[in-house]
């Protein structure tokens, strides 16, 4: 009878301990994920390191016929948008100079992967990489200074709480707020082309610098432009079915000038990137105002994403109305940004568990091998198959900068709601 005692004892220890190896196994794909983006960019920034540039993509030339057959036109009508490249840089990484309005990600990314893994040489490459930028304290001349100044010095504060950092910030908002115009309500985006005021919905997440800046300062006017902006875009940018337009031009009186695209397939497509940008937006704007106007607008972009990415991998087509072929263009960049905003997205809704299951799928795709770079290849970007601005034949089927930012935003983000710590998970042999 003792025996047999001993034995069920013995039995259950074993399933216990077995369950709890299997519930650790699960993570391996995770702990192989921060490996593998810890690695690649510290490699890059050893590599760069004599460099006042920063990684932004691989050049890659486009295949015109897959061009033509992605947006239904023929070459004739493409020939004088697109961007033609050097074939001595094919295959080569494309570096950017600071003013590049992707120069905050590569900086952003290292201080995120330094916060996921307590790399205290990742945490040093961050602070180099991110005072590179700090010229672009004096710089009006984009709408991208979100981007730029606060995914590099807005993690860098966040993460070390440097007093020296914040009139950098403060700086750069009020550079952002003076593109702002009262009549219109938004801040400019634009200042090339034929547009008389052009706003894009990327324009929505350069909001968080100006959210955060009165959350510093206790002057409201950030915060007021910010909501401005926000309640501008609401009202114009969106068809009835929550879907975004890219650009809306005004006209000085403030009536809308023109509804359109850039980088879209046409004027009246998803281009998936942009819903991602009106995802994340609207998310940080419900948060920073607890109005639930915004949270209403990120629930309703949410749930068209949700319905129009048909992909098996549920990693969308460079735009939701391209043609659906065996070479069309994938943007892992809208993935891992919608991964990241629907992560947060998920904690305000009593439905939550459904954008956080959605999220959590996107995020395992993109760390499978067909998006996850192995280490030491894919010049030392994180991830692969991202789409930059196909109709201009710019950064097709290539890696991104922003990709791999969003990416491990939306890995911190999944971590610190599934109560997980690197340190223990279990490694991946």
């Amino acid at each position: 009878m003792r025996n047999k005692s001993y034995f069920v004892v013995a039995f259950i220890a074993f399933f216990f301990i077995g369950c709890v190896k299997d519930k650790r196994d699960d993570y391996c794909w995770l702990k192989n994920s921060i490996d593998i983006s810890l690695y690649q960019l510290l490699s890059t920034a050893s590599e760069l390191s004599d460099s006042l540039k920063l990684p932004r993509s691989i050049w890659v030339d486009c295949d015109r016929n897959l061009l033509c057959e992605q947006l239904e036109k023929d070459f004739e009508s493409l020939e004088g948008s697109l961007r033609e490249i050097p074939p001595c840089l094919e295959g080569k990484r494309r570096l950017c100079n600071i003013y590049d309005w992707t120069s905050g990600f590569f900086p952003g990314s290292l201080w995120y992967v330094y916060e996921l893994t307590g790399n205290e040489t990742a945490k040093t490459e961050a602070i180099k990489y991110t005072k590179l930028l700090e010229p672009i304290k004096y710089y009006k001349g984009t709408h991208d200074l979100g981007f730029m100044m606060f995914c590099s010095y807005g993690n860098a504060y966040r993460l070390t709480l440097n007093d020296t950092i914040l009139p950098i910030l403060i700086q750069t908002a009020d550079n952002l707020a003076s593109r702002y115009n009262d009549t219109i309500g938004c801040i400019r985006s634009w200042d090339f082309g034929n547009w008389n005021f052009p706003v894009i919905i990327d324009n929505m997440m350069n909001l968080e610098l100006l959210f955060f800046a009165t959350n510093v300062t206790k002057d409201f006017c950030y915060k007021n432009i910010a909501i401005n902006h926000a309640n501008t875009t609401l009202k114009n940018h969106f068809r009835p079915d929550g879907t975004s337009y890219h650009v809306v031009s005004y006209n000085p009186d403030g009536s809308v000038e023109i509804k359109q695209t850039y980088q879209g397939k046409d004027d009246n497509s998803n281009w998936a990137r942009g819903q991602a940008w009106a995802l994340y937006g609207y998310t940080v704007c419900f948060r920073e105002t607890s109005d639930s106007t915004y949270l209403v607008q990120a629930k309703k972009i949410a749930d068209v994403i949700m319905n129009k990415v048909n992909t098996d991998d549920l990693i969308p087509l460079w735009d939701y109305d391209a043609v659906d072929s065996e070479n069309s263009p994938r943007d892992a960049s809208a993935a891992a940004i919608t991964a990241s905003a629907l992560f947060e997205l998920s904690t305000y809704l009593l439905d939550g568990n459904i954008y956080f299951s959605y999220a959590e799928t996107i995020l395992k795709n993109l760390s499978s091998e067909k998006y996850l770079s192995k280490k030491g290849e894919n010049h030392g970007f994180i991830l692969k198959h991202s789409t930059g601005s196909l109709p201009h034949g710019s950064e097709i089927d290539t890696p991104l900068n922003y990709a791999d930012y969003y990416y491990l935003e939306a890995i911190k983000r999944y971590m610190d709601l599934k109560h997980l710590q690197y340190n223990v998970l279990k490694k991946n042999k």
